[in-house]
């Protein structure tokens, strides 16, 4: 039996156990992430996260993450933006700039200091896809969504009715339309502007943020007119500050990353 040491972080709620796979390498994610994201018999969280060396050039360092059913996710905005705190607070790093790969490509991690601590994290997660055949049948979608794939699908419902994330997430998520399955956010623009969210994530259920889904919230919402380029993206568990941009059609998310507690666990 090997100790294995891990770190769970958080970023708006959105909690993940991070291993540093370059040190202590995970046979098995899958079994592990179901084993260890069980929330009564395990540590608790949304998921797994390695970080490891990058296998190119153009990065710096990589993610994998695994959703607590044990299934591969191409990328995670909060998981994200904790990498790039745990790098730089650990002293991994000594980049305020981090390129990190994950499934669905680069992405910039840009850390915000303040007395040699990460504040916030601007992460480039590139231009969204609005169309994407492998992972939506338009003529096969339910209700008046707006899919938007951040690297991973999401399907954006701008509806009073929030709190049917639960029923209805659980349903779309599965549904035909969505072959690869899907994210599927339920939005709602308040009166000061800013976009109340809540998001059934694909593999981990309802969970207090997406990062991702905060990003293919705001643009859905640019598409359809009710919001601008800017938009403050309100979620279970926190605020994230989205921009897409115009001039290079990238969507950039700002937000925090907190650690939570660091521990050992056994691993066959």
């Amino acid at each position: 039996m090997t100790k294995i040491p891990f770190t769970k972080m958080h970023g708006c709620g959105n909690d993940y156990i991070y291993v540093n796979a370059m040190q202590y390498p995970i046979a098995d994610p899958t079994k592990a992430s179901i084993a260890w994201s069980d929330r009564h018999k395990g540590i608790g969280s949304d998921g797994l996260v390695l970080i490891d060396r990058s296998p190119v050039p153009e990065a710096d360092f990589s993610m994998r993450i695994f959703n607590a059913d044990g299934s591969e996710a191409m990328m995670c905005g909060n998981a994200s933006r904790c990498i790039g705190k745990y790098l730089y607070e650990r002293g991994l790093s000594d980049k305020t700039e981090i390129r990190l790969l994950t499934l669905s490509g680069v992405k910039i991690l840009d850390l915000h200091i303040k007395d040699n601590k990460v504040e916030s994290v601007t992460v480039d997660m590139l231009e969204p896809v609005l169309e994407n055949e492998s992972q939506f049948i338009a003529s096969r979608a339910q209700g008046h969504g707006t899919f938007v794939s951040m690297g991973n699908p999401h399907y954006v419902i701008f509806t009073d009715d929030i709190d049917q994330v639960g029923n209805t997430g659980r349903k779309l998520e599965m549904h035909p339309a969505f072959p690869q399955r899907c994210n599927i956010e339920f939005a709602r623009v308040e009166e000061d502007g800013s976009i109340r969210t809540r998001v059934w994530e694909r593999g981990s259920g309802i969970t207090q943020a997406c990062g991702t889904g905060a990003c293919a919230t705001a643009v859905a919402a640019a598409l359809t007119g009710k919001a601008g380029r800017k938009s403050k993206i309100v979620m279970d568990g926190g605020t994230l500050e989205i921009e897409w941009r115009e001039s290079d059609k990238h969507v950039y998310m700002t937000g925090p990353a907190e650690f939570v507690f660091d521990g050992e666990i056994d691993s066959e």
